[in-house]
């Protein structure tokens, strides 16, 4: 963990949390700002930040469902509940809310999509005002679907489609209902309608994608090119030519990093193979701070 400083407006390191999994695959922080999500081939595991505590959780499924690939946190409207939705290698999707009672996290509800294939991405419609909570998945046989959980916790479906010949690796929502698909090997940026899954734009990115983030209030998104850096589009313009590129050193390995918005979309931070976290400055392009994680090896998830 790292916050920022008012005084000199560095990051500093707050604190340091060991999980037994062998590898972290995603990690999301509660609206609030209170728990941590931490998922991997252990399952998922959650603490309080503040006290840096775990917390109790009943999902103990893992070696069933498979490793935790992806995860997000959504708000139930209108109580504003904090609900943990995340995806696993085995085509499950899991959600857990904190009871009122013994202040546990407990599944409300699990189920397998399709067939079982791995959930590469999914992400929560934080824009809508309905009290269905809207989530859109990726798997890796090339499905993207929409979902909804309902007030009662029961999970409908909106719909399902399968892209031609892209794996989606991240999905985002626009502010219409209507899905962001970012392709892992092609590289393709896709956006579908909201209500039934057709392609409305399509085009293709200088790059494979790694990982992709979308800030809808500036109207962009940036990616992990997986060769020299992060590179950043619009959302919406026809020219289809890159923004900006945040240059990191050249890696040694060619593998997916994650790559963020952060402080209002004011900064771009992404992954490494060598141990560092990149801090940009988004509308300069220049290189704020490198932040040590370690003295090597890959920093996939942030």
């Amino acid at each position: 963990f790292w916050i920022k400083a008012k005084s000199n407006k560095h990051y500093k390191l707050l604190t340091r949390l060991s999980v037994p999994s062998r590898s972290v695959h995603a990690l999301a922080i509660s609206n609030d700002g209170q728990v941590l999500a931490c998922g991997g081939t252990e399952g998922v595991k959650l603490w309080d930040i503040n006290s840096r505590k775990e917390l109790a959780c009943s999902s103990h499924h893992h070696e069933s469902q498979g490793t935790v690939s992806c995860a997000a946190w959504t708000l139930t409207r209108p109580t504003t509940v904090e609900t943990l939705c995340y995806g696993t290698g085995l085509g499950y999707i899991v959600f857990l809310r904190r009871s009122v009672i013994d202040k546990r996290f407990q599944e409300i509800c699990v189920r397998m999509l399709g067939s079982g294939f791995e959930i590469t991405c999914l992400s929560w419609d934080s824009t809508s005002s309905e009290a269905n909570t809207r989530i859109a998945v990726g798997m890796r046989d090339k499905i993207v679907q929409v979902l909804l959980l309902n007030t009662n916790s029961q999970l409908q479906s909106v719909f399902a489609v399968r892209l031609d010949n892209t794996v989606p690796k991240s999905v985002a929502f626009a502010d219409n209902y209507d899905i962001y698909v970012f392709g892992l090997y092609d590289g393709k940026f896709i956006k579908l309608e909201g209500k039934d899954g057709t392609v409305v734009r399509e085009f293709s990115c200088q790059s494979v994608i790694g990982h992709a983030a979308v800030n809808l209030k500036r109207g962009i998104f940036v990616v992990d090119n997986v060769t020299d850096g992060f590179t950043m589009y619009c959302l919406e313009d026809e020219g289809e030519e890159p923004v900006r590129t945040f240059t990191t050193a050249v890696p040694s390995m060619s593998v997916p990093k994650q790559v963020a918005f952060g402080e209002e979309g004011r900064v771009v931070a992404g992954g490494s193979d060598n141990g560092l976290v990149y801090v940009f400055d988004r509308k300069a392009g220049e290189l704020l701070e490198t932040l040590h994680h370690a003295n090597g090896g890959l920093v996939q998830t942030i």
